[in-house]
């Protein structure tokens, strides 16, 4: 039964279905030696090239996979950052086939709960607002937070790119005294930093900000940050049944070792700790070699290169 390519091309985990089509209109993908066409659908024997690359075929028909991160201030949600920085692609499994798609994005400055998953269509229906995936976040705001914001915050409010809203707001009890209050909020969508620009709307700022939650998927409160887990066939199926995608029937995960006992969290700590550690050494070397070239002296305007040639005598030829 032959299926559309970029459909193909999303569960392979080589991008979205949406990121799929404009690669084909840009020409990056062929198929048999041919540059595809949006349209064009594949039986699954074809050889399918992504910017030159064959893309492997996997033994046998992919099982779907689905990480959670807890995810730390500081790492950029790119898998390569032009300066140098740490993202939160570096820590994760290599995986043999496919590759792992984010499902949203964080800031650099916000941390907490990131999905991954190798199924590019189902990272695409995540995030997609039509579908209604709830985010719930934990906010520490600064300054005098007034009844009345909080209910124009629950009504909507008009940002740049649109109007939006939470959908509840929970106050943390026991800190009313304080100038900074935390608070759960959650809504359906994944605008850029629509959490942090929503209270800006009412004059309030963002102190610090956390996904504790993404559907029915919590963040594990007992998960170091800078470590990951797979989750179990029973969570990504919830998570496909809410996109309407078909039931997941493998797991490559053991469920016996997949618990988050002491040992586990204390090899974790010791991983994330070591990693750090090489990320910060590589970090101070491409800082001085790039400053050692900055140093570098240049050679003047008009300045002659090369060997000098030897002065002759006068009168000599």
């Amino acid at each position: 039964m032959s299926e559309k390519l970029q459909k193909v091309l999303a569960t392979a985990g080589i991008g979205s279905r949406r990121q799929m089509e404009q690669w084909i209109q840009q020409g990056r993908i062929s198929v048999n030696g041919t540059l595809a066409t949006l349209g064009d659908r594949v039986e699954g024997n074809e050889q399918i090239r992504v910017d030159g690359k064959l893309l492997d075929k996997p033994e046998a028909e992919q099982i779907c996979r689905v990480i959670m991160y807890n995810k730390p201030e500081g790492e950029m949600c790119t898998r390569h950052d032009p300066e140098g920085r740490p993202t939160v692609f570096d820590r994760l499994p290599r995986m043999n086939h496919g590759r792992w798609i984010a499902v949203g994005r964080l800031d650099i400055n916000t941390s907490g709960l990131l999905l991954f998953t190798n199924d590019g269509e189902m990272a695409n229906r995540l995030m997609h607002p039509k579908h209604e995936v709830e985010r719930e976040y934990a906010v520490r705001v600064f300054g005098e937070v007034e009844n009345a914001m909080l209910s124009r915050l629950k009504k909507g409010v008009k940002l740049e790119d649109g109007e939006a809203k939470f959908n509840t707001i929970v106050a943390r009890s026991g800190e009313d005294e304080s100038i900074n209050r935390w608070y759960n909020v959650s809504l359906t969508e994944g605008r850029n930093r629509e959490v942090r620009r929503l209270w800006e709307s009412q004059g309030l700022q963002v102190s610090r900000l956390m996904r504790v939650r993404y559907g029915d998927i919590h963040l594990e409160n007992r998960l170091p940050q800078g470590a990951w887990i797979e989750l179990e066939l029973e969570a990504i199926n919830y998570l496909r049944k809410s996109v309407k995608l078909g039931v997941e029937l493998n797991t490559v995960v053991d469920e016996k070792k997949n618990k988050l006992d002491h040992v586990r969290i204390s090899r974790m700590r010791r991983s994330v700790k070591k990693h750090s550690v090489i990320a910060s050494k590589n970090a101070a070397s491409d800082g001085s070699a790039k400053k050692a070239a900055a140093a570098k002296p240049k050679p003047k305007a008009g300045a002659r290169r090369g060997k000098p040639k030897a002065r002759t005598r006068q009168g000599q030829s």
